[in-house]
């Protein structure tokens, strides 16, 4: 078996093996810089078979984590060449009325997707904290306003703690261009950036109950106990819909209005997304004791109330990326 110092002039057979434990990392770097989880996926892939191939010519100076996060900027700059960037409902436009049509669908490259905790985070629930804030939905919308090597820059210095010179290498640029595209993208940030959400924390009781209590509300279909569970600017997003609601009222008054096929539904509680609270949503069938996908949803708290309903509604890819089955059944 070739060292891996790389002084053969093709692969390592067992190189693969080397770079399986980086995946998770990877996968929430790429998604970090790409908005998708699907997207992220397909980047760490992508990475991990420029990686094999080039691994003959791996001299091992920086390490094999820095080399593959080298490969995995390059491989996210490829697929970031495009002006699309993704967004939030909240990005896009204002809040809607209630009572206000719902538009068609968006395409889902308009979106932020998004990424359960499964596919981000390691074994070790003790990293979970060093990582949860910078996969909240408001950060990771937040960076797609940065030109595509300023997020990079960013999450390379800020998230992943590299140095300037470290990160100068993986982009092929000057230390000082480093440090001044750092400067450029933290001001953007600043402004991009909405007010920080709490982090969900799960051996918080309070926290727990506040989700328990979510849970009891919607599936009872409670609008008085629901909204008593919001903060007065809570916004309800509804990927890919572009729409979005304001306020604890306008989200009772859209449940009951154009929401109300949701009546009767089934939450199925998930490992979590973006480091927060989740569930598979099910609505009723059209035939009794049957609820087919209606969404991801994802909530956001801020202390002792829910500041971010997000219910991603493009179940047919998503469901399956959360384990989640086509259809739940009343049991027998």
């Amino acid at each position: 078996m070739n060292d891996s110092s790389g002084s053969s002039s093709g692969p390592v057979p067992d190189a693969l093996a080397s770079f399986e434990p980086h995946r998770r990392e990877l996968c929430a770097y790429a998604y970090r810089m790409l908005g998708s989880s699907f997207e992220a996926e397909d980047a760490v892939q992508e990475t991990f078979t420029r990686a094999w191939k080039s691994y003959g010519s791996f001299e091992g100076r920086a390490g094999l984590r820095t080399w593959l996060y080298k490969i995995a900027t390059n491989v996210c700059l490829d697929m970031l060449g495009g002006p699309q960037r993704r967004a939030r409902p909240m990005d896009l436009s204002g809040p809607a009325r209630p009572d206000s049509p719902v538009p068609a669908p968006q395409p889902d490259y308009v979106w932020i997707e998004p990424i359960p905790n499964a596919l981000a985070f390691g074994a070790d629930p003790a990293e979970h904290a060093d990582v949860k804030d910078t996969l909240r939905l408001a950060f990771v919308a937040a960076c797609q306003h940065l030109p595509a090597t300023q997020r990079a820059i960013l999450i390379m210095r800020e998230v992943l703690r590299f140095s300037a010179d470290e990160t100068a290498d993986a982009l092929t640029m000057s230390t000082a261009s480093v440090n001044s595209a750092l400067q450029r993208a933290r001001a953007t940030m600043a402004k991009a950036r909405p007010a920080d959400t709490d982090a969900y924390d799960e051996t918080d009781a309070d926290q727990r109950k506040l989700v328990d209590d979510y849970v009891k509300a919607f599936e009872a279909y409670d609008m008085n106990a629901l909204t008593a569970l919001l903060k007065h600017d809570v916004a309800m997003s509804m990927p890919p819909i572009e729409m979005w609601i304001s306020g604890p009222e306008n989200v009772a008054a859209f449940m009951l209005g154009a929401g109300s096929a949701c009546r009767d539904s089934r939450l199925v509680r998930l490992a979590g997304a973006n480091g927060l609270p989740a569930f598979g949503h099910y609505k009723p069938g059209p035939e009794p004791g049957v609820w087919l996908p209606q969404s991801i949803t994802v909530l956001e708290l801020d202390g002792d109330r829910i500041a971010g309903l997000n219910f991603f509604h493009d179940t047919e890819k998503l469901f399956p990326l959360f384990g989640l089955a086509p259809e739940l059944h009343e049991p027998t």
